[in-house]
């Protein structure tokens, strides 16, 4: 890994285009496998089943915050059950250039949806600020709406970059 921003590899991969799937998340603990694409726009991605890439963050691999957001309820579910997780799980991205494995770190059970900090290149909750982290490392945030069946508050999960494989 290195400090620069650039791949943990050293292979960059191009910026993928608006509401492009460009890979696929894989859960082992929840049997999930959902394409990711680029943007968070509901009716652009998130209605279409997708999982979407929070614009401004790092794509896997990157020194920052690899960013996404899902529907927990309708349009495919993909976060229906991103609760279940614990520390230890791991969550796969694969690209055309390799395969990244994160390990769930830390979750925040519920904040606010304008909570921004969750996203930032440190994710560290602006609302709770004893959730996040600090220094500056590889992490994966996932983002979705809590609890079910509405949109009030949103449910965070974290992980960190564990391993990267090139394919």
């Amino acid at each position: 890994r290195t400090g620069t921003g650039t791949a943990a590899s050293g292979l960059v991969a191009p910026q993928p285009r608006w509401t492009q799937a460009y890979a696929i998340l894989a859960i082992p603990r929840l049997g999930l496998r959902v394409p990711v694409a680029e943007g968070v726009s509901k009716a652009g991605v998130l209605n279409k089943g997708y999982v979407g890439h929070y614009p401004g963050t790092v794509q896997p691999g990157r020194v920052g915050n690899f960013a996404l957001a899902g529907h927990r309820n309708t349009h495919g579910e993909p976060f229906r059950h991103i609760d279940r997780l614990r520390r230890g799980d791991r969550i796969q991205v694969e690209t055309k250039a390799a395969v990244y494995t994160y390990v769930v770190d830390r979750t925040l059970p519920r904040t606010l949806p304008g909570d921004g900090g969750t996203v930032r290149r440190i994710p560290r909750s602006t609302v709770k600020p004893s959730y996040g982290y600090t220094d500056p490392g590889y992490y994966l945030t996932l983002t979705t709406c809590t609890p079910e069946y509405t949109s009030k508050y949103r449910l965070v999960v974290w992980g960190k970059l564990g391993s990267m494989r090139p394919r």
